[in-house]
């Protein structure tokens, strides 16, 4: 049986701030609209959270059935490990994404029904990313679900819960949150090449190659900052999301530098960091810096 340090690890906690910097920054967005709803805020804050455990449960329990985990480096794998049966992995990640349901009806029945439709399409993409006959974070899509679910559908949700409308800001911090995002899981999946080819997951860095998918780390990570020039239309303040640029250095250095295996463990950690950091300061400042 898992401990409980065994099943928080499982929960994979590194992975949070992609749950925070989207809520972070759509609340900021909402703010610029003088429309942000703080408890709105928090309930779209416990919509991400849980759905981001459930999709770490749900990836444990059909990477673990499928043989996936039987060689790997990095985090716990509950079902791969043969720490908690695969009942019980996936009964945890029934449960994390049954509560984010839950938590969502009330953002649904206050804001617009509509919005139902696209946490069904939230609930889909997390349990079909490893689970089904053909879960499409095989066929290297993983990234580009990470930058719509973590990226668009989360700040523009969050925004749009609140204020009712999204706008250019929104966008623009919507984008940049997607890319830190997918810059996070390229990460994960460039140390994972080796056993990703082995086991036949066709992950993107797969398709790329290592020296590519270094590179394609490197552009998601300078997207954000790009971003923060373009916000520079809406307050000068935003020039503070700048402040993040030595977590960003920080977190693509065992990339550049080549490193692989649990050496890459520090750029999905750092990538996590900066993504806050400039999440943060960003949303302070279009929400509140003009």
């Amino acid at each position: 049986m898992a401990t409980a340090a065994q099943w928080i690890e499982g929960a994979r906690p590194r992975t949070l701030p992609n749950a925070i910097a989207p809520v972070l920054a759509g609340t900021g967005a909402a703010a610029g609209l003088d429309a942000a709803v703080w408890w709105k805020a928090a309930l779209a804050l416990l919509v991400s959270l849980t759905l981001i455990v459930g999709v770490n449960f749900a990836n444990d329990y059909s990477d673990g059935i499928r043989g996936t985990d039987d060689v790997r480096v990095g985090p716990v794998r509950l079902v791969g490990q043969q720490l908690a049966s695969a009942a019980a992995v996936r009964n945890a990640a029934i449960l994390s994404l049954g509560l984010a349901a839950v938590i969502g009806l009330i953002l649904v029945a206050t804001t617009a029904w509509w919005l139902l439709l696209v946490g069904a399409a939230c609930l889909a993409g997390a349990w079909f990313y490893t689970g089904g006959s053909k879960p499409y974070g095989y066929s290297g899509f993983g990234e580009i679900a990470v930058f719509v679910f973590f990226g668009l559908v989360g700040v523009l949700g969050t925004q749009f819960v609140q204020a009712e409308r999204i706008d250019w800001v929104g966008a623009v911090l919507a984008v940049s949150v997607g890319a830190f995002s997918s810059a996070v899981l390229v990460a994960n999946n460039l140390r994972d090449i080796p056993t990703d080819t082995q086991s036949g997951k066709v992950t993107l860095a797969v398709k790329l190659g290592d020296p590519r998918t270094r590179t394609l780390q490197l552009a998601l990570l300078a997207v954000p900052f790009v971003g923060t020039l373009a916000l520079v239309a809406r307050t000068p303040f935003a020039l503070v999301g700048l402040l993040a640029i030595p977590l960003a250095v920080r977190a693509n250095a065992p990339v550049r530098s080549g490193k692989g295996g649990l050496e890459l463990i520090p750029a999905l950690r750092d990538s996590g960091l900066a993504m806050l950091a400039w999440s943060l300061l960003t949303a302070l400042a279009v929400g509140f810096g003009s």
